[in-house]
């Protein structure tokens, strides 16, 4: 059996992999169509209060340049939107999963790369056509769990993690796919989809994270753009965390596939990079 045939394996059998926190399963079940669905998610978030603190204090924060004090989760709520709460509530649910470093693995680094990510989308998504713009309760999501393999290589074998994480730091203009594919034979995308396919998420989760360094694949949805966003905020930040290499040139043809003009790309990098500033920021008092 192959290194990434044993990953598989182990992947789909759970092997030394966290269970999802309860508190994310249940707020991932929620529907918000209806009031007691937000009734019940208010409660949760309520009831905890570590990501209680952290979602009063994402409203507050420069990234939504909050017009006045929020202090309660209700009045974050009506600032960020129920959807956007939800996805924010999820994510930091699932940060918790690991709070220590596993050899190399550091969490630290690892989150603040995933929210920099989650939060640089946004100015892309706003430059696309409304018609082409995924759910909202997705983009934050998905921006937190894309690279969620690293986290499941660390915890299936520590010692390829950190062969993995060392050839990334002391080769840092190469692609991370190619390091990946010469060490492993499978990707962090791959693991990371596995992951997120044993945990129950949806599947176009599922398969945002499989295809988030290869969105033009046969099996990418082509009604599902998130992938290719998450590909196109990528190259446009600087190593944030991670020493992740992916490219930093977008093509007119990235652009265009995303129904934006090319010669919106300087506006739209540098609130990228504002953003993906602020986020950090942010993420760095969890």
């Amino acid at each position: 059996m192959t290194t990434a045939d044993e990953l598989r394996s182990a992947v789909r059998e759970l092997h030394n992999l966290p269970a999802m926190p309860v508190i994310a399963h249940k707020l991932l079940a929620l529907k918000l169509d209806t009031d007691e669905g937000e009734r019940q998610m208010m409660l949760l978030i309520e009831q905890d209060p570590l990501i209680s603190a952290k979602i009063i204090g994402l409203a507050n924060s420069p990234l939504l340049g909050a017009s006045r004090k929020v202090s309660t989760v209700k009045e974050a709520a009506i600032l960020l939107g129920l959807t956007r709460v939800k996805s924010v509530a999820t994510g930091i649910a699932i940060m918790s999963l690991v709070s220590k470093p596993i050899g190399r693995f550091d969490p630290q680094e690892f989150w603040l790369h995933n929210m920099a990510v989650a939060f640089a989308m946004l100015p892309v998504v706003r430059a696309m056509p409304f018609k082409l713009r995924p759910a909202d309760d997705l983009i934050f999501l998905t921006g937190m769990l894309h690279d969620i393999g690293f986290l499941a290589l660390a915890h299936l074998n520590s010692q390829l993690s950190d062969d993995l994480l060392t050839r990334m730091f002391i080769e840092p203009e190469r692609p991370v796919t190619d390091i990946e594919d010469e060490l492993m034979g499978i990707s962090h995308a791959e693991l990371g989809a596995e992951f997120a396919q044993h945990w129950g998420l949806p599947s176009e989760i599922v398969a945002v994270l499989r295809y988030h360094h290869t969105p033009d694949a046969d099996g990418a949805a082509e009604d599902l753009p998130l992938a290719r966003i998450i590909n196109v905020t990528e190259k446009l930040l600087s190593s944030t965390g991670l020493h992740e290499f992916v490219g930093h040139q977008v093509s007119d043809a990235e652009w265009e596939a995303l129904g934006i003009d090319p010669d919106q790309a300087n506006d739209i990098a540098m609130h990228a990079a504002e953003q993906a500033d602020q986020a950090m920021q942010f993420a760095a008092s969890f």
